[in-house]
């Protein structure tokens, strides 16, 4: 990307302040000054602003990026449907999602031009923050469930159609807050820090209710912020800074690579 962009995207500065910065010779590009406001650099450039890192080399991008209901998190759907390939610029045909989110769902997913990066938070257990409504009340037996998890032989409910997943073990929700709880519709912010094939729609499925909206708004210390649907955004700073220190923190911890198969449908049609 330009180089403007990449100043604007990773610091406070406005892209026409980025431009200026440039031209007065304050920015630094692989160690050498350079004052050409049409640059193009990556995350594998080292960027310096008045002789500070921009960010460290690390050698891999991450956008975030505003799911809209109806698309698929696929590269491509045999039944012709729309994909977020299809939504996003085709710059980043390449880039792997962490997870996923089902079409009738909304909100925050992850890409990543790394495969390694993705199979590490695939494997993790960075917290997800939900707002899930429901077309029932939240019952003391569903709060009861949420609170001390649940072990089930038949999750079929909510599950797709198709999906060969019968029994699921749900852990305790890490929390939870009833927005609204009421005959007709309820709503609720839940925290988890699974990733199950459809894990909230089994969940409250087997309730007898079915979740008619679920909106993800944050995956670990990533928010979605304001980022509108269809949208998105790289990484800050702060946020690849953040992410580094995870990754270094799975290494460390080998118990975190032991998690279950669930994670090959991560967030899948959750």
């Amino acid at each position: 990307m330009r180089l403007n962009k990449m100043i604007s995207h990773n610091t406070h500065y406005s892209r026409r302040e980025a431009d200026e910065l440039i031209k007065t010779g304050q920015v630094k590009v692989d160690g050498k000054v350079v004052q050409d406001l049409s640059t193009q650099v990556s995350f594998k450039n080292k960027i310096e602003l008045n002789g500070k890192a921009l960010f460290e080399k690390h050698g891999y991008s991450v956008i975030v990026y505003h799911k809209q209901k109806g698309e698929l998190v696929s590269k491509k759907d045999d039944r012709g449907r729309k994909t977020i390939y299809d939504t996003l610029p085709s710059k980043f045909g390449h880039y792997l999602s962490v997870g996923r989110l089902d079409f009738a769902s909304e909100g925050l997913l992850l890409l990543c031009d790394s495969p390694s990066v993705v199979s590490a938070l695939m494997h993790g257990d960075l917290e997800r923050v939900y707002y899930v409504k429901i077309n029932g009340m939240v019952t003391p037996a569903m709060e009861k469930a949420m609170q001390e998890g649940l072990s089930l032989e038949d999750a079929r409910k909510g599950g797709h159609a198709k999906s060969e997943i019968r029994a699921m073990d749900f852990a305790p929700f890490l929390s939870y807050r009833i927005i609204k709880n009421s005959p007709t519709f309820s709503t609720i912010k839940v925290m988890i820090n699974e990733g199950k094939n459809r894990e909230l729609r089994r969940f409250f499925g087997y309730f007898d209710v079915d979740v008619v909206d679920l909106k993800r708004v944050s995956y670990g210390k990533i928010d979605l912020g304001m980022l509108k649907p269809g949208k998105h955004r790289f990484f800050t700073g702060s946020e690849y800074s953040a992410l580094r220190d995870y990754l270094e923190y799975m290494k460390k911890d080998n118990g975190k690579e032991a998690k279950s198969a669930d994670w090959d449908e991560e967030d899948d049609d959750q």
